[in-house]
């Protein structure tokens, strides 16, 4: 997933590093107008068939939380370090998509400027970086597309074990909500308006227990009985 992609070279190479690697789905978080644009300069200067297909066919959403919906797994790639949530190089990444369940999950890329911003890393369940040099930090965004690809790849032959569905994170959001109101109405919260710290420390840990659909639900009719 790629929020806020600004520049078109970039998605050509970034659907020729999907083509090399066998992915097929992603999406862009961006206006209508911005995202034509793109590949309206793909289409003037690239010669048909450079991956300007492949660019065209781009599925573009509003916003991350739209992009996300049906995700049960939501990585953001940044540099920044999210207290108790899973951090991961992109070899450890790849591992752990062998080791969970998830039927369909994200990798969150932000933009070229300046990355994923605070509102968007907080919509991720773990994190992921590249190790790189302190004298050049981050890699230009097709690049680090093709370390994450060229990692996934290596583990893919490893076929993921089947079992239930994963919560996605259109219910993991109804779960918080259910559990903020639960709160306020236990007298634990003032308000719903109001989210501390120990309720994001409670999803956290919800979160790395890679929750099921039926038991976040059953957690969800626990709380609305208790309030």
């Amino acid at each position: 997933m790629l929020v806020r992609p600004r520049n078109a070279d970039n998605l050509a190479s970034i659907a020729r590093a999907m083509k090399a690697f066998g992915l097929v789905d992603w999406v862009a978080v961006s206006s209508v107008t911005h995202l034509e644009g793109m590949q309206a300069v793909l289409r003037h200067h690239r010669p048909p068939g450079d991956f300007t297909g492949a660019v065209e066919q781009l599925r573009r959403v509003d916003t991350l939380a739209e992009a996300i919906a049906d995700c049960s797994w939501v990585v953001g790639t940044t540099m920044r370090v999210l207290e108790g949530r899973l951090r991961m190089t992109p070899r450890e990444l790849a591992q752990e998509t062998t080791r969970r369940r998830d039927r369909t999950w994200a990798l969150v890329f932000g933009a070229e400027c300046n990355g994923l911003q605070n509102e968007d890393v907080e919509q991720c369940h773990a994190v992921s970086f590249i190790p790189s040099s302190e004298e050049q930090p981050s890699l230009n965004l097709s690049q680090a597309v093709v370390v994450y690809a060229h990692e996934l790849a290596s583990v893919r032959a490893h076929e993921q074990s089947s079992g239930p569905a994963l919560a996605d994170d259109a219910t993991l959001r109804e779960l918080k909500t259910t559990l903020v109101s639960g709160l306020v109405a236990a007298g634990a919260l003032r308000t719903e308006s109001s989210s501390p710290d120990d309720v994001e420390a409670l999803m956290t840990s919800l979160l790395r227990g890679a929750l099921t659909l039926d038991e976040a639900r059953a957690w969800m009719e626990a709380l609305r009985l208790r309030a």
